[in-house]
């Protein structure tokens, strides 16, 4: 397919929207060198589409780097100036903004790589080498032609019809740099766009080109697609291009239903969807709208079907949690407290479920509260949008249960402080007082005194918890004097012998 033609618009200036005096800046510098100089990309699509922007990128005709310089040296004391020669570019950061600057290019590339060989170029061969027509929309800076928009793919008109399409063609450009196909798709998830059928169709062609890319690279754009208003419309792009399966598999293996004796499941994936939207309407916490994407993944290997019983996924939630670890050391995400939330959360999703449906507990909300943490709010949240039946009877039997749920947390938070709670007696007092070693002997003294508070048979404080660790450590066989009652008869009955040969003497 042969690289889309250049279009010529009217002309059209834009300096209305270019108010900030680093652009005149810049200009008067490119000016003063006498060489041409655009804002371009991201800074001039997001002013056109009214969103705010602080990241600005310039393209010069000839070496970003000197430019950078000269304007960071025009700036002054407020300038912070960073150069990378190795990629022919710079960066200027000044008032809480930063510009990209860098030379006008022309990009090959070879199969096995998505790093291009590259020679300086002209603006037009700058723009054609942009990943979509909405990033290649250039505002002139020079003093003549200041705001004036030179938009050879007939991008503004790919804005207003909120379309994603390549500048080139999307075989050439998908295949070059395989990262553009989730760029794209996290576009179309951020601003609600729509993928055009042979942009689409080429990433479905190249989406296995995704494997020459660094997994961190892969993750960051992820994040973005998670963080968006609507999540599911960049997964379920993801899906129908092939990515899914390839980035997340675990996630992917979640599609389908499966009708054993008349009977199916519903769809695990539509249902993470619909669990994932509804939680990042709520909440713009990253690892929570993360737990929200995997809080079913052990489904697809739990699932099983029962003549009796149906569809079932027994012990899902268990096994998803086990799932976390490996799916996040894969894919190179933090395996550190960020892990561990979403692994807990997992993990505990289904107990609020079974709270609803067994009845509410004083013993299995404190077990709740305790297990969760300061997490206890972002899992109900989750398990608030983990409702996603079709019966609105259900739904609403579950919401009612759920707050009644919440009630009781509230109260019994109250009244037994329990959320992160440590028992009033540790394993140092209760070596002290029976003069024991660190052993498993403590540890068990010490969960009982836990279990007892939390199942309510004592209060959560200390005379109490001493009291029922005393009768609790007689059962084992211990004094507070740290002896064994056995052994104490024993050290006895020896003691009584020797005096009774010291008698016989």
């Amino acid at each position: 397919m042969p690289d889309r033609q250049f279009v010529n618009p009217q002309i059209v200036n834009y300096s209305g929207n270019l108010t900030d005096p680093i652009f005149r800046l810049v200009g008067d510098v490119a000016d003063e060198m006498n060489t041409e100089c655009y804002v371009i990309g991201g800074y001039v699509r997001d002013m056109l589409l009214h969103r705010p922007s602080k990241d600005i990128d310039i393209v010069t005709v000839g070496s970003g780097i000197d430019l950078a310089r000269a304007v960071a040296k025009r700036i002054g004391k407020g300038a912070h100036l960073s150069v990378f020669k190795t990629y022919g570019t710079a960066q200027v950061k000044s008032g809480g903004m930063e510009l990209e600057f860098v030379g006008a290019r022309r990009e090959s590339y070879r199969s096995e790589s998505r790093n291009p060989q590259v020679e300086q170029g002209t603006l037009e061969d700058d723009q054609l080498r942009r990943d979509f027509t909405i990033n290649a929309l250039a505002l002139c800076l020079n003093g003549e032609r200041f705001g004036e928009l030179t938009d050879p793919f007939d991008g503004v008109s790919d804005l207003h019809n909120l379309i994603i399409r390549t500048p080139a063609d999307p075989d050439v450009t998908f295949s070059d740099d395989p990262l553009r196909m989730m760029r794209g798709i996290r576009f179309a998830s951020q601003l609600g766009f729509y993928l055009e059928s042979e942009t689409f169709d080429a990433m479905a062609r190249n989406a296995d080109r995704i494997k020459i890319i660094t997994q961190e690279r892969i993750d960051d754009e992820l994040c973005k697609i998670i963080m968006s208003p609507r999540p599911s419309v960049g997964f379920n792009l993801l899906d129908r291009t092939g990515l899914l399966q390839r980035i997340m598999p675990e996630v992917a293996a979640l599609k389908g239903v499966q009708t054993m004796d008349g009977h199916g499941h519903k769809d695990n994936l539509e249902h993470t969807m619909q669990v994932l939207d509804t939680v990042a309407k709520q909440s713009a916490n990253l690892w929570l709208r993360w737990a929200a994407l995997l809080h079913d993944i052990g489904k697809a290997r739990t699932k099983r079907y029962d003549a009796k019983l149906g569809w079932t996924f027994h012990s899902h939630d268990f096994v998803g949690s086990k799932m976390v670890p490996e799916l996040f050391r894969r894919m190179k995400l933090p395996l550190d407290e960020r892990m561990r939330y979403v692994q807990k959360l997992v993990a505990l999703h289904m107990r609020a479920i079974g709270l609803s449906d067994d009845g509410v507990t004083d013993s299995a909300v404190r077990r709740l509260l305790f297990d969760a943490g300061d997490d206890v709010d972002d899992l109900m949240l989750l398990c608030d949008a983990d409702i996603t039946s079709k019966n609105p009877e259900k739904v609403r039997r579950y919401r009612h249960n759920y707050e009644i749920v919440r009630q009781k947390m509230r109260q019994i938070e109250e009244k037994d402080r329990i959320r992160n709670f440590q028992p009033p007696i540790g394993g140092q007092e209760i070596m002290k007082v029976f003069n024991l070693p660190p052993s498993d002997m403590v540890g068990q003294i010490k969960a009982a005194i836990k279990d007892a508070i939390l199942d309510g048979l004592i209060p959560n404080e200390h005379e109490a918890a001493y009291q029922y660790m005393l009768s609790r450590a007689a059962e084992y066989g211990l004094t507070p004097d740290s002896t064994p009652v056995s052994q104490t008869q024993e050290k006895s009955s020896d003691r009584q012998q020797q005096m009774n040969q010291t008698d016989q003497q």
